[in-house]
This record gives structure tokens, C-alpha cells and sequence, in this order.
């Protein structure tokens, strides 16, 4: 399972990369797997705001339907409009171009209150057991 240094994880299996105030949200490498081959991707209109824990889109599976949950609060500057027509790209690349949205933070802080990529690897750890 892969889980890049550079990011953060939340509980919720939703990763962010921020550069200069705007985050990258996708999911993990470990909520693909477990959703299976991903068919359809709804994602929120540009503009939308979220918060943290909030259901901002959906992932639908050959297994499952799922929320998307914000890890941070903000206001959706972009959307990835490739995985309307290519929702598998999530199970291909999590953490390349399968990215869903990208967000202008309004508390940039509580990027500090998500889990690095130690702290993530041991989370799964401990819901498999």
C-alpha cells in the first residue's frame, strides 16, 4: 500500500498536498482497494464551501457507494473534471491525477490536526487488527 510522505491523512482515508494555500484533496491508496473498481465519481461545483468531516462528493463501486469527507475547511477553487469520464483513474493512480479537488483553505492550521504518513500506516494498522 503506498502513502506518501508528503501528505496528510485523514481518518476518513482522504489525502491532502498543500502548496501555497490551497489543498489537494484525493483519496488513498488503501480507500481504492477497498472500494474496488471505482465506476463513478460525483465531486461539489467550484465554490462549494466544506468543512471538516463533511460529505463534499461520492465514490461509487462495483462493491460500494462512499462519501468524500473534507479534511479542511475551505472553498473548492477546482475540480478534477477527468474522472467524470474516467472514474478509474482513482484505482490507477490515487496520488497523481486521480486528485478530486483542490480547495483555498480558510484555516490552514487544521492541515496540522491530520495524520502524517506514519501516523496513517498505523491507523489502518489498527482497524485491521
Amino acid at each position: 500500500m503506498q502513502c506518501p510522505e508528503d501528505l496528510r491523512y485523514s481518518k476518513e482515508h482522504e489525502w491532502i498536498r498543500v502548496a501555497d494555500g490551497i489543498g489537494t484533496i484525493g483519496i488513498t491508496d488503501f480507500a481504492q482497494q477497498e472500494l474496488g473498481d471505482v465506476v463513478f465519481v460525483e465531486l461539489p461545483a467550484i465554490g462549494t464551501e466544506v468543512s471538516p468531516g463533511q460529505a463534499f462528493g461520492v465514490v461509487e463501486s462495483v462493491k460500494a457507494v462512499s462519501d468524500i469527507f473534507a479534511p479542511v475547511a475551505g472553498t473548492v477553487t477546482e475540480i478534477n473534471e477527468r474522472l467524470a469520464a474516467e472514474p478509474e483513474l482513482l484505482n490507477q493512480d490515487p496520488f497523481g491525477e486521480s486528485w478530486l479537488v483542490r480547495v483555498r483553505l480558510s484555516e490552514p492550521g487544521q492541515v496540522d490536526g491530520l495524520m502524517d504518513a506514519d501516523g496513517y500506516r498505523a491507523y489502518i494498522q489498527r482497524t485491521q487488527d
